[in-house]
């Protein structure tokens, strides 16, 4: 049986991927930035990593076989959380590392993600690299303030249309990916099935909850404001105002059929999710 580390294993993703693997009777060590490792009731191994500086780095990839890489949001240079857990990946020589990145990343070389991508592709160790659109579940965290007490969702997005993917559909990617070798070696662009815009995502919303929910076009200046308000690094909020940048001018409304291929279904479509997140707006 082999053993698999999950990096970020508290996270939206990485918390469904290990209990996917789980469900498939998989050994499991998940990295947790707590101070002590244990072992969960259901079997998952907790190993402590700072990840900020790779205290910990070294025992968490004892005795393992594949791995899952991701950097926690709070982080805009990627490229220093990920290249040590790569770097250690190949001194181990790991079966397989499964890296997520974002979508768009590899449109520019220099972008601290798209250099984690072109250092894991050089590794000489087989690998995914899988490319998510905006989270469909950031609705029911980052963004659910809003909801909740105004009706409104804030954010710079202007009218452009995002392929929104739930963070399900990664997991499910992710764990079929990390368990296989059937599509080794090649980067993936994964959306949901549709393209909406923020007017439609709060219709939406709204039909589902019968709460009325509006869509808010703020200001960027405003919402850095807010970010930086609730205590988001400013490196990690101009890193946010910059992908919004990019949604807002349409770069996230392509629909792709990686899902589908990989999986053997269709992603999962926004109004399914609204009716399964429900009570996160009320």
């Amino acid at each position: 049986m082999k053993r698999y580390l999950i990096v970020g294993a508290s996270g939206t993703v990485g918390s469904e991927i290990v209990k996917l693997l789980k469900q498939q009777g998989q050994q499991v060590r998940a990295t947790t930035g707590k101070k002590t490792s244990a072992k969960t009731a259901d079997g998952v191994e907790k190993v402590r990593v700072d990840l900020s500086t790779g205290a910990g780095l070294k025992e968490a990839f004892e005795e393992v076989d594949r791995a899952f890489f991701l950097s926690p949001a709070g982080y805009a240079d990627q490229y220093r959380i990920l290249s040590p857990l790569i770097r250690e990946a190949k001194r181990r020589k790991l079966q397989k590392v499964v890296l997520m990145s974002a979508f768009g990343a590899n449109a520019n070389e220099t972008a601290p993600l798209r250099r984690a991508e072109v250092e894991l592709e050089k590794s000489g160790l087989p690998y995914n690299i899988i490319r998510p659109n905006w989270f469909m579940q950031n609705f029911n965290t980052f963004w659910v303030q809003g909801i909740r007490e105004q009706g409104k969702i804030l954010v710079p997005a202007g009218s452009a249309k995002v392929s929104f993917i739930d963070a399900r559909d990664i997991a499910v990617v992710a764990a079929k990916l990390l368990t296989s070798d059937d599509f080794n070696n090649r980067a993936l662009d994964i959306t949901g099935p549709e393209s909406i815009d923020h007017d439609e995502v709060a219709k939406i919303i709204s039909s589902v909850t019968g709460k009325k929910v509006t869509y808010e076009n703020t200001e960027p200046g405003a919402f850095r404001k807010g970010l930086l308000a609730a205590g988001l690094p400013q490196d990690y909020t101009d890193f946010l105002l910059l992908i919004f940048g990019f949604l807002k001018e349409g770069y996230n409304a392509q629909v792709t059929k990686d899902v589908q291929t990989i999986i053997g279904r269709a992603p999962i479509g926004f109004r399914k999710y609204v009716q399964d997140y429900k009570q996160a707006w009320l």
